[in-house]
């Protein structure tokens, strides 16, 4: 789901808690090490996006914020910023190239570079995060 959320309006912030949870509490944050990534450069993204993206002439980053059931994928575009909201049971994180990672949800995705060692560790943080707090299947059972 992709959402302007550069207004503070209450429907739009409901919507993103149900879809993801609320933000984690500061004990969980603690354990985590924090959840939040660092600021990410966008490579290429799904042609919905990349509308947005092209109405500006600064260089496309983005950040990623980790939720209970989810996370947020935080870009800026003009004055405006935009939130994809992608719930773990149709997040889909690939590793295709050595210095890149792509995150997919539906028809929408992102690429994002992975020049740096934190980037690296972050993506590793959020698939052992995913790994622990995604519904499970039916094929576990």
């Amino acid at each position: 789901m992709l959402l302007n959320i550069s207004y503070n309006n209450p429907d739009i912030k409901e919507k993103i808690d149900r879809e993801v949870g609320k933000t984690l509490t500061l004990s969980d944050r603690f354990k985590l090490k924090g959840s939040g990534s660092p600021r990410l450069i966008i490579t290429s993204v799904s042609i919905d996006i990349h509308n947005l993206l092209i109405l500006d002439n600064n260089r496309n980053t983005c950040n990623i914020e980790i939720r209970p059931g989810g996370i947020i994928v935080r870009f800026r575009s003009i004055l405006e910023t935009y939130a994809l909201v992608i719930p773990f049971w149709k997040l889909k994180i690939y590793k295709g190239k050595a210095k890149e990672y792509s995150i997919y949800r539906d028809h929408y995705f992102i690429k994002v570079e992975a020049k740096d060692e934190n980037v690296h560790k972050f993506f590793k943080k959020l698939i052992a995060y995913k790994d622990d707090n995604a519904p499970t299947r039916i094929d576990d059972l």
